[in-house]
């Protein structure tokens, strides 16, 4: 099975080059395509005439979304393996997640992405997914369990992952009115959905240079596409259920972002959503014709309580987490 890496590049990328240089060392690829999303000459000189690499140049920044979509639609891969450009993918790593596509019943592989500064501790690894769309690093900070296994994961990480052309395609690639943020989410419980397994396999090593504020936008993307993805991703039945928790939740997430000097990008998340909702509504009936397994069969996909580590965002109240958990198993009962 042929293979494409595919890489975004933006601004200034200090490990560009230590990340192509590694997909070009990796078995199991035939070549490594560099997006220029606006990134620095400095760092595409250094990538452009390594043998195996094709950069291409969309002329604009298209986001992480529309990047990855761009450099799909111009891969000559029967596999697609997605890499940061901040990430290095070790020895093996490519070829395990390949080997993890071939099962096809498997429509979406994630990494085991490791902190770059401290390799036996993880980065990101079985990403959890909150009932109301919350989802961040699986396992940050832990140690490596040598003895894990391949397990089903609600979500893979977008800083490394592989799927099937052929998945991809029927999936639709990534919605790029997302930009950048909780995309990964988005295609993963699309891929559960449409009846095939989402997992993470250890045995994909790779190493991440992680750093949460990169983006300015961040906070802006995070709310709005968290809640893009609430709005497009359940059924009917299952969206009026978690409408009271998602309404108390928001004046919770409202009261830190005011606390935390990030309300006007909280309204305009809200003021984005509002101005889209008929091309919101028409994109949920397309999602939602192509689903084939319901919710009810997903739900134990999804976390009830809401408690991401330290470091990712703030601390939710015990209290408020127990609700939730509790709230979701009563709704669980009635889906």
């Amino acid at each position: 099975m042929r293979a494409s890496a595919i890489v975004l590049a933006h601004g200034a990328e200090p490990t560009l080059s230590d990340c192509v240089r590694a997909l070009c060392d990796s078995d199991g690829l035939d070549e490594v395509l560099v997006v220029d999303n606006e990134a620095s000459p400095d760092s595409l000189a250094q990538v452009r005439d390594r043998p195996g690499v094709r950069v291409l140049a969309p002329g604009r920044n298209l986001g992480y979304a529309g990047g990855c979509n761009h450099a799909a639609a111009h891969a000559r891969g029967e596999a697609l393996v997605f890499i940061n450009s901040d990430a290095i993918v070790r020895p093996g790593a490519v070829g395990a997640l390949l080997a993890r596509i071939t099962d096809p019943g498997i429509g979406l592989a994630s990494a085991s992405v490791r902190l770059a500064e401290d390799p036996e501790r993880i980065n990101a690894a079985a990403n959890p997914v909150h009932y109301l769309m919350f989802s961040w690093a699986g396992g940050l900070g832990d140690r490596v369990d040598p003895r894990a296994s391949v397990a089903d994961t609600a979500s893979i990480t977008g800083v490394a992952f592989a799927v099937r052309r052929a998945v991809w395609d029927e999936l639709g690639g990534f919605d790029e009115a997302y930009f950048a943020y909780c995309e990964d989410v988005y295609l993963s419980l699309r891929a559960w959905q449409a009846g095939y397994r989402v997992v993470s396999d250890p045995a994909a090593v790779v190493l991440h240079h992680y750093d949460f504020g990169r983006n300015p936008a961040k906070h802006y993307l995070l709310e709005r596409n968290r809640l893009m993805n609430l709005l497009l991703l359940p059924e009917r039945r299952t969206r009026r259920l978690l409408g009271p928790p998602a309404a108390a939740v928001e004046l919770g997430v409202l009261a830190v972002a005011v606390r935390d000097g990030w309300a006007g990008d909280k309204v305009a998340g809200w003021r984005w959503l509002l101005a889209h909702r008929r091309d919101l509504a028409a994109r949920r009936a397309q999602v939602q014709r192509a689903r084939r397994v319901p919710d009810r069969a997903l739900a134990h996909l999804l976390r009830g309580p809401l408690d991401p580590p330290d470091g990712l965002g703030p601390r939710v109240p015990v209290v408020v987490s127990r609700a939730l958990e509790r709230y979701w198993q009563w709704a669980v009962s009635r889906l």
